[in-house]
């Protein structure tokens, strides 16, 4: 085997409930206990646990509720033995792999992402969009296709996951007019995505600034491993470098295909999605020489404790 990555997944990962199983862990539950001090939000750990769900996707919730619950099951696989040597995180997941890496206090991670998801959905209000995603068309197609319809309005590239796999995001006339655009060039599928907000398109431009004071009082530090950025697909070599990318990060696209990229690069083929859910683990499918893990339910995480400790 050569080396482990912690691969942290980013909002709709959620569902009701994704704590339960968590509970049967020592070394979960003192961090769980904790979640409604650390974050500030009332009662979010009930909502985790119990819902309903129209509350619990909502961005100010649920960015603070997966950060929580990712470095909650973090915690136990650290604490059985399954120790990783470099990590990254899809958009929001990026604040539990800065966690991970020593960059982050997790009360520190746990108060950004609230704030980060009360600025995303306050623009989110105030600008309304969407998000697309493409399917078989490649990352110039796409580019291509938003770059003539942002003649219209704001919309730009806000994920690339795969190869033949993009996401959009922008304005709701702007989004259709680049959707349509992207069927002419070959897309076999476009797909409205059920989100709240324009993540990741210029319509954040506020919730970015916003963003920057609160980042500006927090403390980061150096990181302990390689730890890769969405903005970017490179390592990140200082807190003060992490502070300025989470900031960017709000407005620039999660380049994830060549993140993953620069983590097979520098030596990892094991990986294991930290948190809920199993988008991370669909993306990996693909990938030639790498096993993938999870933690999304008690059989996922005793699977990956047996095969990793």
């Amino acid at each position: 085997m050569g080396r482990l990555a912690f691969l942290f997944p980013g909002q709709a990962s959620q569902s009701v409930g994704m704590d339960k199983f968590l509970w049967d862990y020592p070394d979960a539950v003192d961090f769980l206990e904790r979640i409604d001090d650390m974050t500030g939000v009332h009662k979010l750990s009930e909502i985790i646990s119990n819902g309903p769900a129209e509350t619990l996707t909502r961005t100010d919730n649920v960015q603070p509720a997966i950060t929580m619950v990712s470095i909650a099951t973090m915690n136990v696989l650290v604490a059985a033995g399954v120790k990783p040597e470099g990590t990254a995180g899809h958009s929001l997941g990026e604040y539990a792999a800065l966690v991970t890496a020593g960059v982050l206090l997790p009360e520190i991670a746990a108060k950004l992402t609230r704030i980060r998801g009360e600025l995303m959905q306050e623009c989110a209000d105030r600008h309304p969009g969407g998000m697309l995603a493409l399917i078989g068309i490649g990352l110039a197609s796409a580019e291509e296709a938003v770059k003539e319809a942002s003649s219209i309005g704001p919309v730009g590239v806000a994920n690339v996951n795969a190869e033949g796999q993009v996401v959009i995001s922008g304005a709701r006339a702007p989004l259709e007019k680049a959707g349509e655009l992207c069927k002419k060039k070959g897309a076999r599928r476009v797909i409205p995505l059920q989100v709240s907000g324009a993540w990741h398109s210029p319509l954040m431009k506020d919730a970015a600034s916003g963003l920057e004071s609160a980042l500006d009082d927090a403390g980061f530090y150096e990181p302990e491993m390689p730890v890769v950025s969405n903005v970017t697909a490179d390592l990140i070599r200082s807190g003060d470098e992490a502070k300025k990318l989470l900031k960017e990060q709000v407005t620039s696209p999660v380049l994830w295909a060549a993140s993953i990229e620069k983590l097979r690069r520098s030596g990892f083929d094991t990986f294991v999605e930290v948190g809920p859910g199993k988008v991370l683990q669909g993306l990996m499918k693909r990938l030639d020489g790498v096993r993938v893990y999870g933690t999304h339910d008690k059989e996922a995480l005793e699977d990956t404790l047996s095969a990793l400790v």
